[in-house]
């Protein structure tokens, strides 16, 4: 990547600053020519090819340059072709966040790989010890170390500093609408529940709640003082009440949320989960 050595002033030209890299290199324009054109000879492309003129005028003017020779540029700079495309103000790194920004009418695959492959991210490395999963929690408080990884269809979650909530995996509160085990994207900037007609269940709003000993997650009434979580109607978990805001606090809403579709819960657990909450299990 380009590092911090380079004038951040918006006056800079590009081709000042890819001057400024072959500086660094102690190379001439003249032996970035023979460069280019073994890298030409290889590809089988002249378009690879850069003459001692043409990056002569591409440091002294405001020209662009053709995607071969920007290839070619970056190999021989050693700097990664989306660090040199961020200097004519291509930032591929942000072109997956359209794929989903975008939307069309029509069904279809979204590739999201990530043009920089070595590209890390930060992702959770290790839970705070003692803590268990059958719980709700936020993220945050889940995780006791951060690492960086090379994953290209996260990037662009950014859970330092944005709110995340685990579904305990005892957890049946909207089961099977939201399973247990499902990670969700929480609104800090919704806190209060909002009264709202909806013709669906997937019209209802989901709140992230934090109360005494924890942390719920469902959908949501309030009347006065008393804020009520409820539950899908096919969950064996009874609607809960809390003195609000006392006793309750809305962390924020849900509005976004990562499960898998293929069962992976066991007879086991949803019985645990059925009996605790003293219903039977033919209810499921």
């Amino acid at each position: 990547m380009l590092d911090s050595g380079f004038t951040t002033e918006a006056a800079v030209r590009p081709g000042e600053k890819l001057r400024d890299l072959r500086d660094r290199l102690g190379i001439t324009t003249r032996e970035v020519a023979l460069q280019s054109h073994l890298i030409a000879q290889i590809q089988g492309n002249p378009e690879f090819c850069i003459s001692n003129a043409w990056l002569t005028q591409l440091e002294n003017t405001d020209s662009i340059p053709s995607l071969h020779k920007l290839a070619s540029l970056s190999s021989i700079y050693r700097v990664t072709f989306p660090a040199l495309a961020s200097l004519f103000g291509v930032d591929l790194d942000s072109i997956g966040k359209y794929h989903t920004q975008n939307a069309t009418d029509e069904t279809r695959p979204i590739n999201l790989d990530n043009a920089d492959t070595a590209k890390t991210m930060v992702f959770p490395s290790h839970l705070v010890e003692g803590y268990s999963l059958d719980g709700t929690n936020l993220l945050s408080r889940l995780v006791d170390q951060w690492g960086e990884i090379p994953i290209a269809v996260l990037q662009h979650l950014d859970l330092r500093s944005q709110q995340y909530g685990f579904i305990g995996l005892q957890d049946f509160t909207l089961f099977p609408m939201l399973k247990p085990g499902s990670l969700v994207q929480i609104d800090p900037q919704v806190r209060k529940v909002k009264a709202s007609l909806c013709h669906t269940e997937f019209d209802r709003s989901i709140y992230f709640l934090e109360v005494r000993g924890g942390y719920a997650c469902g959908w949501c009434e309030q009347a006065g003082n008393t804020l009520s979580l409820l539950s899908h109607p096919l969950s064996p978990c009874p609607v809960r009440s809390f003195h609000y805001p006392d006793d309750v606090e809305v962390v924020g809403q849900v509005v976004g949320v990562a499960m898998r579709l293929v069962a992976s819960l066991s007879r086991t657990m949803v019985a645990a989960a059925t009996e605790t909450a003293g219903v039977g299990v033919s209810k499921l």
